[in-house]
């Protein structure tokens, strides 16, 4: 009863730094996690890591790293985590999103992700305020398209769940209906056994 009750009101919250500048030296950077959960089980949740680009978006860690060597996940304490990333190139300027999953739980709340950080390697040590803008703003597109593509999938499935709640009722009723009509059946057949022999 208690899991039951746990997994109907698990609850995620996930919080991501919006931005973070890698210098054109480094070559490894590591991108952090932060979460809080209530009313969810003690089991750990999965950590999800993925990305958006300009124009695909690319899974990382579901929770396994699809590259082990350029990916690796840390758990820097009980909730907050780190997405290590090596071999660092502008070719890894992206937005990099967050995910906190707690799989036994049927809460559409108890999985969750951040709202994304923009990570920026700059190409070399020129590299100007400029550079930093259209990524910004190229970031900031793709967060409005993910943002949106999210609440669509959520007015989606409300649809799908409200006309499936309808189409459930309308199914119960009828079986009632019919299961009534059974029901009488023998007493119409008495009826008219009565009838006919008056």
């Amino acid at each position: 009863l208690f899991s039951t009750g746990a997994a109907d009101t698990c609850q995620v919250t996930v919080t991501q730094p919006s931005f973070q500048e890698a210098d054109y030296s480094m070559h490894t950077v590591f991108l952090t996690c932060a979460f809080s959960a209530s009313g969810c089980s003690s089991a750990p949740p999965q950590v999800l890591w993925f990305r958006f680009l300009t124009n695909k978006h690319e899974d990382l860690c579901i929770p396994g790293c699809t590259n082990h060597e350029k990916y690796k996940v840390h758990l820097l304490s009980e909730n907050n985590i780190s997405l290590q990333i090596n071999d660092l190139t502008v070719d890894d300027n992206a937005v990099y999103i967050c995910g906190i999953a707690f799989s036994d739980s049927s809460s559409h709340r108890s999985k969750q992700t951040g709202d994304g950080t923009v990570l920026l390697k700059t190409e070399n040590q020129h590299s100007n305020g400029k550079l930093i803008f259209i990524f910004t703003i190229i970031a900031s597109s793709l967060l409005f398209l993910y943002s949106t593509t999210v609440f669509m999938f959520f007015v989606v499935y409300k649809k799908i769940t409200s006309g499936r709640k309808i189409f459930h009722a309308i199914a119960q009723e009828l079986q009632k209906q019919r299961y009534a009509e059974r029901c009488r059946q023998p007493d119409d057949l008495e009826d008219d056994t009565v009838y006919q022999n008056r």
